[in-house]
């Protein structure tokens, strides 16, 4: 909706085409013609008027508005071509040295980067502007254009593509910097890769909530994955440490020595013990999302993905990490004993 373009109507012109033979016989060229014309037409200023009341005026010659309103005024504007033998200036006229035809011109020209430019704008109604723009994207892929054209987004759209760009740079950097902090705290580089599986499983649940409330990928979306990097870590991180301590041994309070679980027993437990915790954080979280995801008041639409995502992302997590994260950490555990193996080994 609101369409518009740059692109106007063309506005009346006068076009003068230049006769160079012509003009060359009579000892002009076009930069002399253009040069005279524009004087003629257009005026030149040859100095300044201070008025009575010290306002300082512009003096500009030019010809009188009734010897230049129509084109056949300009046909008959007089040209000096020298002098001749009798000492007199040789005048000759414009239609002499070119024709004058009535055209139609560029009502204004854009640039951007030294190009010409044609920019088309719109708002959207109904659909989201990713939609749009791919859609747009679409039909000018399937057009041929001439050569030397070519078309770019700007705008809104261009802003979105950024800002897009950033939020996956600061995924990204969230992922990083959740592994650096998991190693430090955990010392070790492989059992931060066990609580970390838990990241991808929540893409899961976003697509499929995005694919069930017919939301589009858009920077909301986004952000809300973000957040949930944060959000479904910490169920890995009750999970695995809560298991890690209770293999270990122990002394409780009588000084007596307790022996710590196998590895098998220790993250049962730890899923019999962090199940209520996990569930009690992730059905706050859902239901604090549910009026952001439903859209509920008005101008919600547009964040509402960030909601849908927030919601199936944990939900898809908190189920899939109480089966997949215990896996992974027993397979990098026996990695992790099978390296102290050959470590010892060799030594």
């Amino acid at each position: 909706m609101d369409l518009d373009s740059s692109l106007k109507p063309d506005k009346p012109t006068i076009d003068l085409r230049v006769r160079r033979e012509a003009a060359s016989d009579l000892g002009f060229n076009v930069t002399q013609i253009a040069s005279s014309l524009r004087t003629l037409v257009a005026g030149e200023t040859v100095g300044n008027w201070r008025a009575p009341d010290d306002q300082t005026y512009d003096v500009k010659v030019r010809l009188a508005p009734a010897a230049r309103n129509a084109s056949e005024d300009l046909e008959r504007l007089p040209f000096v071509a020298g002098t001749q033998p009798d000492g007199s200036s040789r005048v000759v006229r414009l239609n002499q040295l070119a024709d004058i035809i009535e055209s139609t011109g560029p009502n204004q020209i854009n640039r951007r980067d030294l190009s010409r430019e044609v920019a088309v704008n719109a708002n959207t109604f109904g659909r989201s502007m990713g939609e749009v723009s791919a859609d747009i994207r679409r039909a000018l892929d399937d057009m041929v254009f001439p050569p030397g054209y070519r078309y770019q987004f700007g705008g809104s759209t261009k802003n979105m593509t950024e800002s897009i760009g950033y939020a996956m740079s600061a995924l990204v950097l969230a992922v990083i910097f959740i592994y650096m902090i998991l190693a430090s705290q955990f010392k070790s580089f492989l059992q931060p890769l066990a609580l970390m599986t838990s990241l991808p499983l929540t893409l899961i649940g976003v697509v499929l909530m995005l694919m069930m409330f017919g939301s589009a990928l858009s920077l909301f979306s986004m952000i809300g994955v973000v957040m949930l990097m944060g959000l479904v870590t910490k169920n890995a991180i009750l999970l695995v440490d809560f298991a890690i301590r209770a293999r270990q041994d122990q002394v409780d309070e009588q000084g007596r020595s307790i022996v710590g679980l196998d590895r098998n027993a220790a993250l049962l437990l730890a899923a019999r013990v962090r199940l209520r915790p996990i569930m009690m954080t992730t059905l706050a979280m859902i239901f604090g999302m549910v009026p952001l995801a439903f859209a509920l008041t008005e101008g919600s639409e547009q964040r509402a993905p960030m909601g849908q995502a927030v919601i199936g992302g944990v939900i898809t997590s908190s189920l899939l990490t109480l089966v997949v994260v215990p896996v992974v950490y027993c397979y990098l555990d026996d990695l992790a004993q099978w390296f102290r193996r050959k470590l010892a080994a060799s030594a």
